[in-house]
Order: C-alpha cells, then sequence, then structure tokens
C-alpha cells in the first residue's frame, strides 16, 4: 500500500480556503450595489414573509438569512455578515493548518450556499456551484481538529474521500471537453474559436492581446491541445502508475495557467489547480519541500513490475499522441514552416463515440473507487487492538458508505452530456439526485460550449446627457469601453456587473430584465451602483449630479493587430457602432417603469433599520471603512499578507547556523565519516584532560595549592 496522502490533502484544503477567501470578500464589497435597497436586484425581494414556519422557510429556500430579522438584521446587512464571517474563517484556515476542519468548512459552505439562494442571475455561474459542489466534499475530507486539537493523524478512510476531489475534477474537465463538440459549435469544428476566443471573452487581461497576434495555425494546434488536456489525458487520473498521474497533473495545471495569464476568470482557475492536488501522491510533494524519503538511487536490473510499468507508460504516451495526430489530421508543412491541422471525423461518429463511452467511463470510476475503498479495508485490518481495529471499520464503513452515494448522486449531472446514457441509470438515482439538487451537492459542467463575437464582440456603452444633444459615455473599471485603455488584470476578483453586461451584449435588453433596474439607479444617482462602475468618483462623469437622460449603444470591438501604425499603435481596441441597445429614458418615463413593473423591480418602501443596536452598527462601520478600496486590491493585500505570514512561518522554522534537521539516517559512508569524527573529537578531549591533570601535578610539586589551579565550567 502506498503511503497516504497527506500532504495533497493539506494542499487541497488550503487552496480552497484560499478559493473562498477570494470569493467572500469579493461578493461582500459589490452587495450594496447588487442586493442593497438601493441596488439593482434587492435580495429582499427574494425572501419575502409569508407566514409560514422557519423550517417550511428553510425547507422552500435554505439560507441562514431567514434569521436575520432575530438578530435585528435585513436580508442586506444579513448577506455583509455572512460575508465577513466567511472571510475570517477562511483566511484563519488558509493561515493556521490546526483550524482547516471538517466542521470549519461545513460552516464555510453554509454560508456559501445561503447567498447562493438569494445571489439571483449575479450569481448563478458555474464556479460558484463549482465552489460549492467542493466545498461539500471538503467536509468529508477534512479532519475533525477542532474537537481534538493536536490530533492529525491520518484515518485509513481519507483516501476514500479524496478520491472524490479527483472525480470532481474529472467531470469537470471531460465535460469542459465534450460540450465543444456536441454543441455544433462551427468555430470549435473547425479549430478556429481561440482566433477569437482572446478578444471576445468578458474580461481579458494584456497578455490576451499578444496572445490574439500569434499566428492562426498555432492558434489551430492550441484548440488541438486544448482537446486532448480536456478529453484524453483526464482518463488517465485513474491509471495505477503515478508517473501518468503526475503527467495528467502538469498538463492540467499548464492549461489553467496560460488561461489565467489572458482572462480574468476569478478564482475558477485556481480552484481548477486546487481539485488537480488530488492526483499528487506523499512522495511528490514531498519533493517538492525538500522533504522526499525516497532513494533516487535506482536498482538495476530493474523488476518485472517496473519494467511493465515503465513499458505501459510509454505505450499510453505513444497512443496519445497517434490519436492526436490520426483524429486531428496533424502534418507539418516543411515549404511553409507551419503545423497544419484539421478534425478528421464528423459530429456523427463523435456522438456515437461518446455514447459508446460514456457508462464505460462510469464503470471506470466504479472500479477505481472499489480499489480505494478495499484499500482502505485492508488499512482498518492492519491497525492493532480490537477496539482501535473496531472503531476504524466503522469509520470506513460509514465514510465508504457516504462516499458511493456521492459517485452514484454525480452521475446523473455527469450523464448529461449523453441522453440516452442518462436514461439508463437505476431511477433510484435519478430521485437521490432530485432530493439533494436544491442543495447544490452535485452540478453538471461544461465550459465554452460556443464561441460568441465570432463577427466581432458585442459591447454595451452607456451615454448619459443632461439635455439629450451632447451625450458622455460611463466607462466602466474593468469591461473594455474606451479603445485606448488597456485591459484590466482583476482575478481572483469577479466584478459580476461586468460579467453580466457581457451576457446582456449577446442578446435584446429584454433577455436581461435587471438592466431596466440598472439605468434606474443610474438614473437616480445611487452611489452604491456608481461604485460598481467606477470607485474612483473623478472617472464618473456625472459624479456631482446624476444624469437626466440615459441610453445605451451597442458596439462590436476588435483587437487592433501589431502591424497597425499611426494613431493606432496607441489603442488596444478598435470598435464599430451596430445599433442602439436600450432607448433613451429619464425618471418617471413610460417606457422604464413600464419594464420596472413588469419584472418587479419597481421601489417599495423597505423596512426601516434599528439604528441603536449594535450588530447593524458595526456592520456599518466596517461597511464605512472598506468604501474607499479597489475589490481587486483588497484581494491582491489579503494575499500578500497570508504569503507573508507564511514565508516567515517558514523562516522561523529552520535552524539557524546550519542546514534544517532531517529524520533519515545518514549513508552508511556519511555515518562512518561522522563516528572517525567523533572519535577524533574524544581523543582530543582526553589528551587535553591529561594535560591538565600533569599541570595540577606540577603546581602541586611546585607548592601551589588547590586555590592556584582553575576551575572549568
Amino acid at each position: 500500500m502506498g503511503e497516504p496522502p497527506r500532504r495533497p490533502r493539506e494542499l487541497f484544503l488550503a487552496g480552497l480556503a484560499a478559493a473562498y477567501l477570494a470569493a467572500f470578500v469579493s461578493l461582500y464589497l459589490q452587495i450594496p450595489g447588487l442586493y442593497g435597497r438601493d441596488g439593482i436586484l434587492p435580495a429582499r425581494r427574494v425572501l419575502r414573509l409569508s407566514g409560514k414556519g422557519l423550517w417550511e422557510q428553510l425547507r422552500d429556500v435554505p439560507t441562514l438569512l431567514w434569521l436575520g430579522p432575530h438578530l435585528g438584521l435585513d436580508t442586506e446587512q444579513g448577506m455583509e455578515l455572512l460575508c465577513l464571517l466567511g472571510a475570517v474563517a477562511s483566511m484563519g484556515a488558509l493561515l493556521c493548518a490546526p483550524l482547516r476542519d471538517c466542521l470549519l468548512f461545513a460552516v464555510l459552505r453554509v454560508f456559501y450556499l445561503s447567498l447562493y439562494q438569494v445571489g439571483q442571475v449575479f450569481l448563478y455561474f458555474q464556479w460558484d456551484s463549482l465552489l460549492l459542489e467542493a466545498g461539500f466534499l471538503a467536509v468529508l475530507v477534512a479532519p475533525l481538529r477542532l474537537l481534538k486539537w493536536r490530533s492529525t493523524a491520518w484515518r485509513p478512510h481519507d483516501s476514500v474521500t479524496f478520491w472524490l476531489v479527483r472525480w470532481l475534477l474529472f467531470r469537470l474537465m471531460f465535460a469542459s471537453g465534450v460540450v465543444k463538440l456536441t454543441s455544433r459549435c462551427p468555430t470549435w469544428w473547425g479549430l478556429t474559436a481561440l482566433t477569437y476566443h482572446y478578444e471576445t471573452q468578458c474580461i481579458p487581461t494584456p497578455a490576451a492581446w499578444y496572445a490574439h497576434q500569434l499566428p492562426v495555425w498555432f492558434q489551430k494546434f492550441s484548440v488541438v491541445a486544448t482537446y486532448v488536456i480536456e478529453i484524453a489525458v483526464p482518463l488517465l487520473f485513474f491509471m495505477p502508475i503515478r508517473r501518468l498521474r503526475l503527467f495528467a497533473f502538469y498538463c492540467q495545471v499548464l492549461l489553467q495557467i496560460l488561461i489565467i495569464l489572458t482572462g480574468n476568470y476569478n478564482f475558477f482557475n485556481a480552484l481548477t489547480i486546487v481539485l488537480a492536488f488530488s492526483l499528487l501522491d506523499e512522495e511528490h510533494v514531498g519533493r517538492w519541500m525538500g522533504r522526499s524519503k525516497r532513494k533516487h538511487g535506482s536498482s538495476w536490473p530493474p523488476t518485472l513490475l517496473s519494467f511493465l510499468s515503465t513499458l505501459l507508460e510509454l505505450a499510453t504516451y505513444a497512443l496519445l499522441l497517434y490519436w492526436s495526430v490520426h483524429y486531428f489530421s496533424l502534418e507539418i508543412d516543411w515549404e511553409k514552416r507551419l503545423l497544419e491541422s484539421k478534425v478528421a471525423f464528423t459530429y456523427h461518429e463523435f456522438t456515437q463515440w461518446l455514447r459508446a463511452v460514456t457508462l464505460p467511463l462510469v464503470g471506470l470510476g466504479f472500479l477505481s473507487l472499489s480499489w480505494e475503498i478495499l484499500s482502505a479495508m485492508y488499512r482498518c485490518a492492519c491497525i492493532r487492538g480490537f477496539f482501535w481495529k473496531l472503531w476504524a471499520t466503522l469509520q470506513w464503513a460509514v465514510f465508504a458508505t457516504a462516499t458511493m452515494g456521492m459517485f452514484a448522486i454525480s452521475l446523473v449531472p455527469f450523464t448529461y452530456i449523453d441522453y440516452e446514457s442518462n436514461g439508463k441509470l437505476w431511477p433510484g438515482i435519478h430521485q437521490m439526485f432530485s432530493a439533494v439538487e436544491r442543495f447544490q451537492v452535485v452540478n453538471s459542467y461544461g465550459l465554452f460550449r460556443r464561441m460568441t463575437g465570432v463577427g466581432g464582440r458585442p459591447e454595451v456603452v452607456l451615454e448619459g446627457s443632461y439635455d439629450k444633444q451632447s451625450w458622455t459615455e460611463i466607462e466602466f473599471m474593468y469591461k473594455p469601453g474606451n479603445v485606448s485603455a488597456a485591459p484590466a488584470v482583476v482575478a481572483p476578483h469577479q466584478p459580476r456587473l461586468d460579467w453580466q453586461m457581457w451576457f446582456a451584449a449577446l442578446a435584446h435588453h429584454s433577455s436581461s430584465p435587471w438592466f431596466a433596474s440598472f439605468v434606474h439607479r443610474l438614473l437616480q444617482g445611487k452611489e452604491d451602483v456608481i461604485r460598481l462602475v467606477q470607485v474612483d468618483e473623478d472617472k464618473y462623469p456625472f459624479s456631482t449630479q446624476p444624469p437626466v437622460y440615459l441610453r445605451a449603444q451597442l458596439y462590436k470591438y476588435w483587437f487592433t493587430h501589431s502591424a497597425e501604425s499611426g494613431v493606432g499603435a496607441a489603442r488596444w481596441w478598435r470598435r464599430q457602432h451596430v445599433q442602439e441597445f436600450f432607448p433613451t429614458v429619464s425618471l418617471g418615463d413610460p417606457t422604464l417603469d413600464g419594464l420596472l413593473a413588469q419584472h418587479g423591480l419597481k421601489d417599495k418602501l423597505p423596512l426601516k433599520r434599528p439604528v441603536d443596536a449594535f450588530l447593524p452598527w458595526l456592520l456599518s462601520s466596517v461597511r464605512r471603512l472598506s468604501r474607499s478600496f479597489s475589490p481587486h486590491v483588497v484581494l491582491w493585500s489579503l494575499y500578500l499578507v497570508a504569503a507573508t505570514a507564511c514565508l516567515l512561518r517558514a523562516m522561523a522554522r529552520r535552524p539557524r547556523g546550519g542546514a534544517p534537521p532531517t529524520r533519515h539516517k545518514a549513508p552508511k559512508q556519511q555515518r562512518g565519516d561522522q563516528g572517525e569524527k567523533n572519535g577524533q573529537l574524544r581523543r582530543k578531549e582526553g589528551r587535553e584532560a591529561e594535560e591538565k591533570a600533569e599541570g595540577r601535578t606540577r603546581g602541586a610539586a611546585d607548592g601551589e595549592g588547590p586555590r592556584g589551579t582553575k576551575r572549568r565550567k
């Protein structure tokens, strides 16, 4: 049996705490503008008192915000309290290993699920669902330390629950690769998706501009590499050969880092890397930290098992290479010095293949999980003492049953990639999934299903005016607007209004009911909503007085090319006006009032807040302190503090004046040299003692008494 992966588990829990920190802090700084009393979508609309009891309310909408009135808080203040408590708890878990406890992660998940239930359209992203599912797995994976502060022992069943993290990563990556082809998007089938992706994604980074300038043949090859990493490589997650799993790990990390460099996707890509830690083992992470216990010297001749393992590994690499070359017609054109590629299979062939492999992949996951369960049972049998063996076996039975149940429930969203396979699942599994679906325990995934903005990225530009004659554009902090402004770098913060503005531009404004409320709040001059657009008042053109009229225009944006010169050389974007997106409106306009009434967004008198209560006063004080900071700067500062604390702790653990001590035994030659040095030292001390004894004898012969001798300290 291999060594239990304690360090990979700690990396997963610490990384998940970092993701929770980004989620809570980023959302907290946007609550007043998104969900406040004068926000775009006030949260009080979701939690309306209906005369039901507390338990009935929790059953209908499972959120702790129902308890707000009992604490003297309205819905907005309750959300702020949950975000602050979640940020403090996740920061503590990030800094202090004993706090990475199953109870703490259970609290964090309940907090975020409570926010998710009232988040409406601004919180319905795949990474929010992924964080909730990963957070639920952390409750099963994390040890129980708070009740046993000094107990960090690895439990025999921990490898079973940790396997669920690997299964989640597999579902995420495999589904993300498959949906690109099942969507029939011509850019994915033509391998040209990345020629549009960098400029059409929601919030690109400056590096996206440079990636957009790469030649077309390289962009097409990058799409092929994406397919290989997302569809073929995830099959290696369950291989028994550790080097194949490590190869799969570094492939996933490479893909996520490239996405992080070219796009602002908040904590999503970092969370995917955190999930990939489940592919590592104790030995490999120990090598990162310089604490590897394995001897690096290779034995010769190799054993039969080692030879067969190496042979299977090489065969796997060869199969991946052949699969890539054959199914994507990879061919080098030496005359043009480029790599040509195209899809060499049809949509029908792919769907037939997908239907043929979906259920076998379920079987592969079941076999891998069964092996982990049997291995854990063997470890329980090896425990000494009847009582401890019985206790370990009881825990194994409970957690193995829970893991198998989670695996069964996850098959429903996983088989959404092929509805025929989904229909073959046992009806009881569908019933189990329906019972827990509202708690976001398991979810379906599939990113970048279709490539938008093929003819140029659509972008909504707001304009304000006092006289309906001269119009001034309202520029956002993060999303593209000014063609001369460089793309922003804001991750891991997610500006949720900017993201929804990107979605709104893809369709008519009636598909985004919140947009009318957003325009209404800007006409009213609501400060909390304005701060979602610009934190710096000097950059907001209507900071002194709200505009009388507002309208929205639809533009098409493109990245400039590196070959452009003259005035365009200083610009990042070029744009072209398409049409009017939202008509000209003002306060009291019948069109605006009709849209607000249609979607139930007309202002209503909110309940008065208690003034003298301590908790509301404390929340208001914290809110006033946070108003002057940009959200991404706050997050970067918190991560810098955490990194500095970890660095100081690591430096404090190193002994002064020499290399860090090691628990391993020294090599035989080294032990011999050390023994020889110790012998020389003992002989030297013996000679010094003899010389001092002779000196005392000579002193006594010369008439010196005991007072003439020196005492050794």
